[in-house]
């Protein structure tokens, strides 16, 4: 399994915050956004992971996360630089999915919780599978129909009642997705939309959901107030888990891919994170 990570969007909702940056390289209480996603593939036991940005931000996201290696993992960056849809994202990484399944995270959705992985990468088998979520206002989301774990429908923002199950912003597809992704065509708005590749697994009766249990944590911070919030909740867990939230080195050592000694003779413990970090290390 590969992993992508799309953090190549404009962000025009977050203006003028990312008028000279990257959503993704925001802050998120005490790390970037991106660190977010990235330790969710990590925790789903994903090392090539290959994150799609727009060409004049590439360097920004090298010089903080490098080659990977520093995170036991590898890091491929591959170029999206017009808005031409979700599901172009395997047709631009068709050389470096190769003939693995992949896993698809939008760059802004944060997961926090220890079901992921049972809930996922677990029971995935072939065709495709989404996470969903249990909400309390399925009309502000893509919501999925579902009868014994296979999707039936997928409804943008329902205007009547569907489901309360709305659709994250992970998916897990096997090797197919390429030639789907190819198959597709641009929608009214110009994009290859991931809800007309959804559409195709949904025909062939091969597109599976897998639940988020009550404890996980999902967030989409798309805005300013889903952000703060964001940033306000790792706070507060971090406080009172007393353990970082979001670190790949953290989630690096847990997983055994770096040992102990390694990470620390390379931490400043003047550093708030960094001291953080090798607090958590020791727990």
């Amino acid at each position: 399994m590969k992993g992508i990570i799309l953090a190549g969007g404009n962000g025009t909702r977050l203006n003028p915050l990312t008028t000279a940056t990257s959503k993704q390289l925001l802050p998120i209480y005490d790390k970037p956004l991106i660190f977010y996603p990235l330790v969710t593939l990590m925790e789903l036991e994903i090392r090539e992971i290959a994150i799609i940005v727009k060409s004049h931000e590439q360097q920004r996201f090298f010089k903080l996360l490098g080659n990977g290696e520093k995170f036991g993992i590898q890091i491929t960056y591959l170029i999206q630089d017009n808005p031409n849809g979700l599901a172009e994202a395997f047709i631009i990484a068709e050389e470096f999915i190769g003939e693995s399944n992949v896993t698809l995270i939008l760059g802004d959705n944060i997961f926090y919780g220890d079901g992921l992985k049972n809930s996922l990468s677990k029971k995935f088998v072939a065709g495709a599978n989404i996470a969903c979520c249990k909400v309390n206002d399925p009309e502000r989301y893509g919501v999925a129909r579902i009868k014994d774990g296979i999707v039936l429908e997928i409804v943008e923002k329902p205007s009547v009642y569907i489901s309360n199950f709305a659709v994250t912003g992970i998916y897990i597809y096997d090797n197919s997705v390429i030639k789907k992704s190819k198959s597709l065509s641009p929608s009214a708005r110009g994009e290859l939309e991931i809800t007309d590749l959804n559409n195709l697994y949904i025909k062939d009766g091969e597109l599976q959901a897998s639940f988020l249990d009550s404890e996980m944590v999902w967030m989409d911070t798309g805005t300013f107030d889903s952000l703060y919030d964001a940033s306000s909740l790792v706070k507060a867990l971090q406080n009172r888990n007393g353990h970082l939230i979001g670190s790949p080195e953290l989630t690096a050592y847990q997983n055994k891919w770096l040992q102990k000694q390694e990470l620390k003779v390379r931490l400043n413990a003047n550093n708030p994170y960094e001291k953080s970090l090798l607090g958590s290390l020791d727990s």
